[in-house]
């Protein structure tokens, strides 16, 4: 087969046409996963103005793929895009909020139920290496990669319970956004019932118990809305709003 037949790859080996589009949409997952752990980790605060060639510099691209970044994170619910004004940081109010974690009390209740139901043991094994990173970040005091781990646990549980639509329904709350500008894991004494709440959740589901697991996560999203309204209340641990430009 003639080389001009195929494109070469970054990697230099030939690719298909179907090679090609594969190895594209990689890419636009990565510029798209690198500006969401820039915003999620606070180099961008909510409400501020996302400019493309600042973005492009960031991530060593051009404007295009920022442009597809944005789009994707748009759909996540992280990025707001306005026509002739560009895009920001989405800011989440406070309402909102709380009917965020309020919803996902009861959607992950059932994804914990159905992980009791359906988790192999690798799964449940691959749960206890989380509950150690998590315990590992909360005795080091890294509060904020305690909540980045919090994060995956949960969307751990949901991938084991193989609800598919409870799965798109917790997609769709855009919860991310109120973990990364409320920080409600720093407020006093969050950390150390989360921690123990998450326990609880591990062995409710390895007991293979949907009753227990399903209680156990709805009071820890519970307590999750009591902490993150004393939050709000307080005024500690938000990003402050502003927006740039």
């Amino acid at each position: 087969m003639r080389e001009s037949d195929h494109s070469k790859s970054a990697g230099g080996r030939l690719l298909s046409p179907a090679g090609r589009a594969n190895d594209r949409r990689v890419a636009d997952e990565d510029y798209a996963s690198r500006l969401r752990e820039a915003i999620t980790g606070g180099q961008f605060l909510p409400n501020e103005r996302l400019i493309e060639n600042d973005l492009a510099e960031l991530l060593g691209t051009n404007r295009a793929n920022v442009r597809t970044a944005l789009a994707r994170l748009e759909q996540e619910g992280l990025v707001v895009r306005e026509r002739n004004r560009g895009a920001h940081v989405r800011l989440i109010s406070h309402e909102e909020a709380i009917e965020i974690v309020e919803a996902r009390a009861v959607l992950e209740g059932l994804t914990a139920r159905y992980a009791a139901l359906n988790a192999t043991d690798e799964e449940i094994a691959e749960l206890r290496g989380i509950m150690q990173e998590l315990k590992g970040y909360y005795e080091a005091g890294g509060l904020l990669q305690y909540a980045n781990v919090n994060v995956r646990l949960h969307q751990t549980i949901v991938r084991m319970s193989r609800h598919a639509m409870a799965a798109k329904l917790i997609g769709m709350l855009k919860s991310q956004s109120v973990s990364f500008q409320y920080r409600s894991i720093l407020a006093p004494g969050r950390a150390e019932c989360s921690l123990k709440e998450h326990t609880d959740i591990l062995e409710a589901i390895a007991a293979r118990d949907p009753e227990r697991a399903e209680q156990t996560m709805r009071a820890h999203l519970d307590h999750a809305v009591e902490a993150l309204c004393r939050v709000i209340e307080s005024g500690h641990g938000t990003w402050h709003h502003r927006r740039t430009g």
